[in-house]
Formats: C-alpha cells, sequence, structure tokens
C-alpha cells in the first residue's frame, strides 16, 4: 500500500450539526500523524471542480461548536458518471491526495465506494446524518441535536394543542428511516409515532384513533416519518382524519430543515471527535473501504458496502413502550 502522505476530506448528502466537529478531530489527527490535510470544499461537486485547499489547526479552530459544515456540501450529478469520477480523480492526484475521508450519509458513502473501486484509492467513511440510518452504527453524527431540535419544537406545540383541544399531526425527517420519529415520540411524550418500520399490517392511524384518543385527553400529537417511499407523510395521516373522523380538529406542521441547524449538543461533538480521529487511525492501521462507527461505546470498522446496503432494524421494544406509555 502506498504510504500516506497527504489526506483529502469532505463532506457531502444533508448538513448534520457535528460535522464541522468531526472535520476539525480529521485535520488535528492527520496533523498529528503527521500528514498534510487538503479540505474538499463542496463535496464531490469541489473534488471534481478542484475546489481543494489546504487545512491546518488554525483552520479548523473554534469550528466545534458552529452547525453546519465549513467545506459545504452540494449535489454533484457529474460524479454519478464515469467521466466525472475520472476528472475527479485528477484532481485527486494534482493536489497529491492519497487517501479519501468522507463524511456523510447513506449515498455520500455510495459515492465513495464506486470511487474507491475504480481507482484504488483508500477511503474512509464518517457516517454524518440526522436520519440515524446508517448500518453497524449506533449512532449517527447530527441525530442527537436534530432528536433535541424536534423535542423542543414538539413541547411548544403541546401548549397550543393543549389549548385548542387539537390533533396535531408532527411531520420530522429521517428519509425511509423512523428512529427520529420513534424516538421524539417517547422523549416529547407523544401518543403515537407512525414510521415505515412498524409493518406489521396493521392500520396505524386506525390503532392511534381507537387508543390514543380518550376523554381524558383534550389534544393529542402524532409524530409522522416523512416516509418518502410510500408518499404517506403528515398531510396523509390528517386528511384522512379529517375525512374519517370529522368530529377532530386536525392540524399539521412540517418541521423541515429546521432539525439540520443548530449548535451541535455535547453527545455529538464527542461522537464526532471519537469518529475523526478513528478514520485516521483507520487509515494508519492500512484500513480501506470502511466506515468508522461506534457500538456498545467502542469504535468499531464496518465495510462501506454492509454499511450502506443492510437494513438498520429499529428496536421493536420502542414501538411497544410508546404504545403503553400513551394511553
Amino acid at each position: 500500500m502506498k504510504e500516506i502522505k497527504t489526506i483529502g476530506v469532505l463532506t457531502s448528502g444533508g448538513d448534520a450539526p457535528g460535522m464541522n466537529a468531526c472535520i476539525r478531530a480529521v485535520t488535528r489527527a492527520a496533523i498529528y500523524q503527521g500528514w498534510r490535510v487538503m479540505g474538499i470544499h463542496r463535496g464531490y461537486l469541489g473534488l471534481y471542480e478542484g475546489d481543494i485547499k489546504e487545512l491546518t489547526t488554525e483552520s479548523v479552530s473554534n469550528t466545534i461548536k458552529m452547525g453546519g459544515t465549513i467545506l459545504k456540501t452540494a449535489r454533484c450529478m457529474e460524479f454519478m458518471t464515469e467521466d466525472g469520477r475520472k476528472q475527479a480523480y485528477e484532481n485527486v492526484l494534482k493536489f497529491g491526495i492519497d487517501a479519501l475521508i468522507v463524511i456523510g450519509g447513506n449515498g455520500s458513502l455510495a459515492g465513495a465506494q464506486v470511487f474507491a473501486l475504480e481507482y484504488d484509492i483508500p477511503v474512509i467513511g464518517i457516517p454524518g446524518t440526522i436520519d440515524n440510518d446508517l448500518y453497524g452504527t449506533k449512532a449517527t453524527i447530527g441525530y442527537d441535536t436534530a432528536l433535541n431540535t424536534i423535542v423542543e419544537c414538539v413541547d411548544k406545540i403541546r401548549d397550543t394543542a393543549s389549548s385548542h383541544d387539537r390533533i396535531f399531526f408532527i411531520e420530522v425527517m429521517g428519509r425511509d428511516a423512523g428512529f427520529l420519529a420513534q424516538m421524539s415520540a417517547i422523549a416529547a411524550g407523544a401518543e403515537a409515532a407512525l414510521i415505515p418500520e412498524d409493518n406489521t399490517g396493521k392500520d396505524q392511524l386506525g390503532e392511534f384513533i381507537s387508543r390514543g384518543i380518550r376523554k381524558s385527553k383534550n389534544s393529542s400529537i402524532v409524530i409522522v416519518s416523512e416516509s418518502p417511499k410510500d408518499g404517506k407523510g403528515a398531510e396523509y395521516y390528517a386528511k384522512r382524519v379529517r375525512k374519517e373522523y370529522p368530529q377532530y380538529d386536525v392540524r399539521v406542521s412540517i418541521l423541515g430543515h429546521l432539525q439540520r441547524g443548530g449548535t451541535p449538543s455535547s453527545v455529538d461533538r464527542i461522537l464526532a471527535s471519537r469518529l475523526g480521529v478513528a478514520a485516521i487511525e483507520a487509515l494508519n492501521e492500512g484500513q480501506r473501504n470502511i466506515m468508522v462507527g461506534i457500538d456498545s461505546n467502542e469504535i468499531v470498522y464496518v465495510p462501506i458496502n454492509r454499511a450502506i446496503k443492510m437494513d438498520k432494524p429499529i428496536d421493536k421494544d420502542l414501538i411497544h413502550l410508546l404504545s403503553v406509555l400513551s394511553i
């Protein structure tokens, strides 16, 4: 394996609180190792266009507390083509990059895997997504902060729901994973969470109506995963209630990109720092084409193809827990 002297680091996909803490950790751990660090701006688009600048210890000072990503992120259709990846690799050679660290979600790591296989370059993935949907790691960077943001918002919406005797359907992010919806429902004391993983064949809305509306309750909060695959978001369920149960006053609140922003929590800062340093240590050990993750509070190495292809299961006990607590 070629000796590593210079690494490249990029953030890709949706931004997640804690990405800057991870960039900081990667940069400082690499410099500690004696390596140069090249920051690739705007994700794979920057790799394609050559928007690459050296990072120093000073470059990442005071960034641990910042949301978003100082390296920025963007879509790059060109990187999805062979010619586009060839151009990206020419920039890898031009800037003397010997290994690549990619901080992002499922799509970002999928792109990293293709690039690594085509051009035999060591790649380490770091799970940075609020969705927490990557297999092999208990948590992803940004998930804890997003969860706290959702709970804070739901607490405020509960005040209005109680004042007006309303059912609120609150839609949260998560792509095709219900981790944010399920956990925020438990933490905020919601009456139900409608998530794609609850695929028992039962009508989730009917179950909620039958058990969640009680004479003792003058309002209800239902957290809905955005679930773009089947289109059953908050508006879908609200329309059904208005049609099938017209006696209820129903409102919808879609939290949207509010969930992505904000100062990262201490949990995300620590996780990002640990994973950033672990990525450099993995490269130093000769690892390649793996994602660094966390399991039982220990760093783990997961083959990228497993991380992106295998479904991460939700704990079914949590679904039962919410049912018990929502009576």
